[in-house]
């Protein structure tokens, strides 16, 4: 028999029913319910939706965690910043340690006197001792208005930090040799309205080191056969730690101009071409150690110096 050409299984009059005007079996009026149906019950989803994230929102502060209970103690970290835990340069190839020189010029530029000459933004933080606490008020939205920046000036670091600096040794047992030193400078990592409380109750070898209104900071070397390779650490700053005036922190949105307090640490007397790891911490109340986390409260670095 001839082959029907309507015998399409039905698919054409699914798609389109030309007698009943119905499109994939639903008339217009019956497709335009359904869209108006999904467009009404995924708007109130949206609503509902962004209805609760505004409703937690009103409950937070621009300024300031609602909740600061699990925030870790501050680190310690360094500048230059090392390449797995190590400095490693040559004294005899500049190229060596120019990317640490560089680095340290570079983050040390926010700190030159011209940049804190707005007596708007900035304003003196007491003099050249280490002071109490400098309140500004708490960081609410009832007072949100910025707050001035403590002058932190170059200048008061008392050094200018350098690598490659050699000098010939006359301790005993070295006579003749060359030896290194090296500067690199600490900071705390910032935490909102932080303030680091002092720590009385420390070993006796750092009671030395223990000012009125300053977080101490101890360097030492990590490995016991490290001792004598290792010469003096000298410390440059206001004091051998943190200032507490330059705390609390308020945060970039009310204390876009605040410096971080740093320490230049001086290791003198590096014997050269040898693998040394020196450990520092800083010591306070609220700041504490985890193995977990090596900058945590304290950090380690090894150089190798070669000559």
């Amino acid at each position: 028999p001839p082959a029907n050409k309507d015998s399409d299984g039905g698919w054409r009059t699914f798609v389109w029913n030309s007698e009943k005007k119905e499109f994939l079996g639903r008339t217009g009026s019956s497709w335009l319910k359904i869209f108006l149906f999904y467009v009404i019950f995924y708007g109130c989803l949206a609503g509902i939706f962004i209805g609760t994230i505004q409703a937690l929102l009103l409950t937070l502060s621009n300024y300031k965690p609602t909740y600061q209970d699990r925030v870790a103690p501050p680190g310690l970290s360094h500048t230059p910043r090392s390449e797995k835990s190590e400095i490693a340069f040559s004294l005899s190839d500049a190229s060596s340690y120019k990317k640490y020189t560089d680095a340290m010029t570079k983050f040390l530029k926010k700190y030159d006197d011209d940049k804190q000459t707005d007596q708007m933004k900035f304003e003196d933080c007491g003099g050249n001792v280490p002071e109490n606490y400098k309140d500004r008020g708490a960081p609410e939205d009832n007072n949100p208005g910025q707050r001035i920046g403590w002058r932190l000036k170059r200048s008061l670091v008392g050094v200018w930090p350098r690598l490659g600096n050699r000098s010939k040794a006359s301790t005993p047992g070295k006579r003749g040799s060359s030896l290194a030193h090296v500067v690199t400078l600490l900071r705390m990592s910032l935490s909102l309205c932080f303030q680091p409380p002092m720590n009385n109750s420390v070993e006796e070898f750092l009671l030395p080191k223990l000012k009125p209104n300053l977080i101490p900071i101890f360097c030492k070397n990590k490995r016991e056969e490290d001792a004598d390779k290792i010469g003096e650490i000298k410390f440059f700053g206001l004091g051998e730690g943190f200032p507490l005036q330059y705390y609390p922190y308020y945060g970039k949105l009310l204390h876009p101009q605040y410096l971080q307090p740093l320490v230049a640490i001086q290791f003198n007397n590096l014997t050269l071409n040898e693998e040394l790891r020196i450990e520092c911490k800083v010591f306070g109340e609220n700041i504490g150690y985890s193995e977990k986390d090596r900058y945590q409260g304290r950090f380690d670095v090894k150089f190798n110096i070669a000559s």
